[in-house]
């Protein structure tokens, strides 16, 4: 991954565990449509509730991809969202690429998986994700090229990119 200013001004740094609140609240920015619906719940509950998603979540892909590259988005030296890489032999699986609400719509993520393109075809590999059926990223995915390879899990997509 290119980690020199790009023109769109992002950057990336590994994270740590001192990142661990900026991670909880990328997390907590993605399920924000989900938790006004929930108007019932009292805020300690949400909170409460999302604390242990994120815990979940984070637990699982740490052990999960062990090699994993974990990084912080930068915008301007601004933390902008978190991107986590697991490359592969034949791939390059995009465990995770959340983008937070002020930095999202302005081709940011866009151009971040056009990287991933770029670093796919210069290594004669496919660009994978896994992805919610009802994730708003799906059109994005499916415009840029991704191809649905595996539709037998309920909740997600796998989705491939394969260089021409």
């Amino acid at each position: 991954m290119n980690t020199e200013s790009t023109p769109h001004l992002l950057t990336f740094r590994r994270a740590t565990s001192s990142d661990e609140p900026l991670l909880k609240e990328i997390y907590a920015s993605t399920r924000e449509e989900e938790m006004a619906l929930l108007d019932q719940w009292p805020e300690d509950s949400k909170n409460s509730f999302l604390e242990h998603q994120f815990t979940a979540q984070h637990t699982y892909y740490m052990h999960q991809f062990k090699e994993a590259e974990f990084l912080i988005i930068l915008h301007d030296e601004v933390p902008a969202g978190r991107l986590y890489i697991d490359r592969r032999p034949d791939t390059i699986h995009m465990v995770d690429i959340t983008l937070l609400p002020p930095y999202r719509g302005k081709g940011y993520g866009e151009f971040l998986i056009r990287q991933l393109f770029d670093e796919a075809a210069l290594t004669g590999k496919a660009v994978s994700i896994y992805v919610e059926r009802q994730n708003r990223a799906l059109h994005l995915y499916e415009r840029m090229g991704f191809q649905v390879i595996d539709d037998s899990n309920q909740v997600f997509l796998l989705m491939n990119y394969k260089p021409t």
